[in-house]
């Protein structure tokens, strides 16, 4: 289940005024173009880096659909993330799955309890960053 809106909105706060500081562990600031809206929407998700990347999990906490971001990076993969202090532009890649999802398993057990509780295969994005 994903985490109330306002809690969100705080996390998006803190975490952008302490330059992740706060709020930060294997935390980033993704920010993609709403699907619909048209206008920026930036939400903290987890991720993993992996041979430099960024990887993100469209888990949604368990959720039997994707969240919301995955929607919006899947309908224009220009996005922008900001990890730390640092603020970068990036493409949004579905990634392939099969390595990638094992070393993320290795990496971070639950997300294997993660899958099975929504029921459907996460989809897996790298970031690849702008220089």
């Amino acid at each position: 289940m994903a985490p109330p809106l306002a809690l969100t909105r705080a996390h998006v706060w803190i975490y952008a005024r302490t330059r992740g500081r706060v709020g930060g562990r294997r935390v980033l600031l993704l920010t993609t173009t709403g699907r619909r809206s048209g206008l920026p929407r930036r939400t903290p998700v987890q991720y993993e880096r992996v041979d430099g990347d960024p990887v993100l999990v469209a888990a949604a906490g368990g959720a039997p659909r994707p969240p919301a971001w995955f929607h919006n990076l899947q309908a224009d993969p220009a996005v922008t993330v900001q990890i730390g202090g640092r603020v970068a532009r990036a493409r949004a890649v579905v990634a392939e799955r099969p390595a990638l999802w094992a070393e993320l398993c290795e990496r971070n057990p639950r997300l294997e309890a993660v899958q099975r509780k929504a029921g459907r295969e996460l989809p897996l994005v790298r970031l690849r960053l702008e220089p």
